[in-house]
C-alpha cells in the first residue's frame, strides 16, 4: 500500500487561526521547503497560491490543513477552486509536540501527517453544496427541538402551580388547537397579580410552542427535498425518514470516506463488540462511533421493529434462540447499517 510521502511532489501543512494562517511546504522526505504565514482573508489566499505556485517542485501538491470547517474553510475553499486537493488533519496530540508548541510547528507537523497517510485512504475533500446544506438544517433542528421541549416543559410546570383551571391543561396534549385555546383564555374579574402575571406567561409560552412547531415543519419539508435530491430513493426504504436520512448522508458524507460497509457500522457504533468468557458467546453494544448516526440507524430500527413482517420474524427467531431484545437489536441495527450503506453509495452520484 503506498504512503502519499511516495505519490506527491510536496505537501503543505496548515495550523488555522482566526486572524492569521501558518504554512509548511514539505519535500516526501520530511526536509522543509519553504513557510509562510498570511492573513485570514481574500489577499492573504491569493498570497499562498502565489507562493505555492513559486516553490512547488512539481505539480502534485497535498494540503493538509487543520479546521476546514471553521478558520480554515476560507483558505481550504480557495485551494479547492485552484486545483489543489485539501484533506482535513487531526489538531496534534501532546504526545507529537516533542519540539514545543508554535504556529510554524504545528504546521509542520500537520505536513508530516499528510506525509504518513495511506494513499488509498487519503481523505476526499468535503465539498459545499446539499450536504452542507442537510448538515446546517439538522444543526438547526437540533436546537429547535431542544428549545420547544424547555418550553412545554415551563408550560406545564406554570399551569400545574395555578387553579384548577390550569391544572387541567396539563393533562392535555400540547397540539396547535390546545396551545391557541390556551393563548386566548382570559383573565376573570378581581383575579390576583400572581393570576394576570400566570396567564400572560402561559400565553407566550403556548404562541411561541406553537410557532416553534411550524419552523420545526418547515425544516422538516427542507430537509425531505434535500434528502431526495442527494440521495433518490433512500427515504422509501422502510423507517428512513427526512431527519435520520439527513444524517445518514451526513455521517455517510461521500465516496469513499468509508471503505466498505463494516467501517460505516463501526463509524455508526453498531458494530459488534465481543463480550464473551468461559461458555458464555455474546457481543454487546457498542457505545463508541457517531452517536447521531447511531440514533438515526436506532429510530429506522424501531420504526421496523413496529412495522415490518420481516424484522417481527426476525425478533421471534432470535427470542427462540434466547437472545435478549438489546442483542436483537444491536444485529438489526447492523444490518440496517450495511442496507442503507449500500443505497447510499448506488444512489449518490455527487
Amino acid at each position: 500500500m503506498a504512503m502519499v510521502a511516495e505519490t506527491v511532489d510536496a505537501v503543505i501543512g496548515g495550523d488555522t487561526h482566526r486572524d492569521t494562517h501558518a504554512l509548511e511546504m514539505t519535500a516526501p522526505n520530511g526536509a522543509t521547503i519553504a513557510t509562510l504565514t498570511i492573513n485570514n482573508n481574500a489577499s492573504g489566499f491569493a498570497e499562498a497560491l502565489a507562493w505555492i505556485a513559486e516553490h512547488a517542485p512539481g505539480p502534485c501538491i497535498v494540503v493538509g490543513l487543520e479546521g476546514t470547517r471553521s478558520y480554515g474553510i476560507g483558505l481550504a475553499r480557495a485551494l479547492n477552486s485552484a486545483g489543489l486537493t485539501v484533506v482535513e488533519v487531526e489538531c496534534p496530540r501532546r504526545r507529537h509536540r516533542r519540539r514545543g508548541k508554535s504556529d510554524p510547528i504545528d504546521a509542520r507537523l500537520a505536513a508530516l501527517e499528510v506525509l504518513r497517510m495511506d494513499d488509498v485512504r487519503k481523505p476526499v475533500p468535503r465539498k459545499d453544496g446539499e450536504r452542507e446544506a442537510i448538515r446546517i438544517l439538522l444543526g438547526a433542528r437540533c436546537d429547535l427541538t431542544v428549545v420547544r421541549t424547555a418550553q412545554i416543559n415551563r408550560l406545564r410546570a406554570l399551569l400545574l402551580t395555578g387553579d384548577d383551571d390550569d391544572r387541567l391543561l396539563v393533562r392535555v396534549t400540547m397540539s396547535e388547537h390546545n396551545l391557541v385555546a390556551i393563548a386566548r383564555r382570559r383573565g376573570r374579574s378581581g383575579e390576583s397579580t400572581e393570576a394576570q402575571v400566570r396567564r400572560a406567561e402561559a400565553r407566550r409560552l403556548a404562541l411561541a410552542i406553537r410557532d416553534g412547531a411550524r419552523v420545526l415543519a418547515d425544516n422538516k419539508r427542507q430537509l425531505a427535498e434535500l434528502v431526495e435530491a442527494f440521495a433518490p430513493g433512500l427515504q422509501d426504504r422502510l423507517g428512513v425518514g427526512p431527519v435520520s436520512g439527513g444524517q445518514l448522508i451526513v455521517s455517510w458524507s461521500h465516496h469513499g470516506r468509508c471503505r466498505h460497509e463494516a467501517a460505516f457500522a463501526a463509524l455508526a457504533g453498531v458494530s459488534p463488540v465481543p463480550a464473551s468468557s468461559g461458555r458464555t458467546h455474546r457481543h454487546r453494544l457498542n457505545r463508541g462511533g457517531d452517536r447521531h448516526l447511531n440514533r438515526a440507524l436506532h429510530d429506522i430500527v424501531l420504526t421496523r421493529w413496529r412495522m415490518c413482517p420481516r424484522t417481527h420474524a426476525y425478533i421471534a427467531a432470535g427470542r427462540a434462540r434466547g437472545k435478549s431484545d438489546p442483542e436483537i437489536r444491536r444485529a438489526l441495527k447492523r444490518y440496517t447499517a450495511r442496507e442503507l450503506f449500500r443505497v447510499l453509495n448506488a444512489s449518490v452520484t455527487h
